[in-house]
């Protein structure tokens, strides 16, 4: 099937339909007998717009099977922020310990603070939470914001192995200094090994393509279009695994009005200009409604069409 890897991530420019996609998704795998978690990491927070509001942060159960998880940056990064600092209050000395939490109150208005404390709290959903579900699925922000994310783990690892060399020469330095081979106790260490052995074990289930699938969401515009291309392509360049692509919102084919016909035509230009550029990724189309999606009725109508070109591995491969 086209949408069969246990963790997905519904990517692509704002406005396109990812959070549709995604819910779609979801309620889809949830039907089919799957626990599913659907998580959305975008701060816009559409999710609630369809299964109705809930408190950021908290996973709640919408349909059968289907649980809902709103991630807020701004709570997250405050509770790692609290976690930084329950840390430090067991390494630092009393008398510096203002100061450092005044630091780390300052850091965590830095920009790239809520991106960290976003990816901690996707880590915990992967390595931890994900046990009790068999799809997990991710509603994201435009495309900028989810290459970030996804390809966090890779840089964030490369810094910490990089903090971690320091400390081991520093010890190496000490032990010269005062004699003796024998290695410190390094509560620091500790702290820095743990979190590059989570970095690493969910780097590795993002770049596995047996358990990770992005799908970029789009629809048959020039812009979108483009914006797909240079995502897929930095994937790739990440070692990231890619699995399809839907295009949404596709008009119907009957129509006499002549603006409509206009369109129309133009998006047929468009859809075999995505038929070729992606001509490497299962896709699959999904039609414009009539009326807005902005609720599990509304859901309801574009299933059959979602489930359909889904178990048919896409339009073309």
């Amino acid at each position: 099937m086209l949408l069969d890897r246990p963790v997905l991530f519904f990517a692509g420019k704002g406005g396109v339909g990812k959070t549709t996609c995604a819910a779609l998704a979801a309620l889809a795998a949830a039907r089919a007998g799957e626990r599913t978690l659907l998580v959305s990491t975008d701060p816009a927070h559409n999710l609630g717009d369809l299964f109705g509001p809930g408190a950021p942060g908290v996973t709640r159960e919408v349909a059968t099977r289907l649980d809902v998880l709103e991630i807020d940056p701004a709570r997250e990064t405050r509770r790692y922020l609290d976690e930084v600092k329950a840390n430090m209050r067991r390494l630092v000395s009393s008398n510096l310990l203002e100061e450092a939490e005044r630091q780390v109150d300052l850091a965590g208005r830095a920009p790239g603070a809520e991106e960290s404390a976003l990816l901690e709290r996707m880590v915990a959903v992967l390595l931890d939470e994900r046990t009790r579900y068999q799809r997990v699925i991710f509603d994201t922000a435009p495309t900028g914001h989810t290459l970030r994310l996804l390809t966090m783990p890779s840089l964030m690892g490369a810094w910490v192995d990089g903090l971690l060399r320091r400390r081991a020469a520093h010890h190496e330095a000490r032990a010269g200094w005062v004699g003796g081979a024998e290695v410190p106790e390094d509560p620091v260490f500790e702290l820095l090994h743990r979190r590059r052995l989570r970095l690493e074990q969910a780097r590795a289930l993002l770049a596995d393509p047996a358990v990770t699938g992005i799908v970029f969401v789009l629809v048959p515009e020039a812009l979108p279009i483009a914006e797909t291309r240079r995502g897929i392509d930095e994937l790739v360049a990440h070692g990231l695994a890619s699995a399809a692509l839907v295009v949404n919102r596709v008009m119907p084919e009957a129509t006499r009005d002549p603006f409509y016909a206009e369109r129309k035509a133009r998006e047929r230009i468009h859809l075999a200009r995505i038929a070729e550029m992606f001509a490497a990724w299962p896709r699959l189309e999904l039609p414009l409604l009539s009326g807005d999606v902005d609720s599990i009725a509304a859901l309801e109508r574009l299933l059959p069409a979602f489930v359909a070109g889904a178990a048919q591995g896409a339009v073309a491969r």
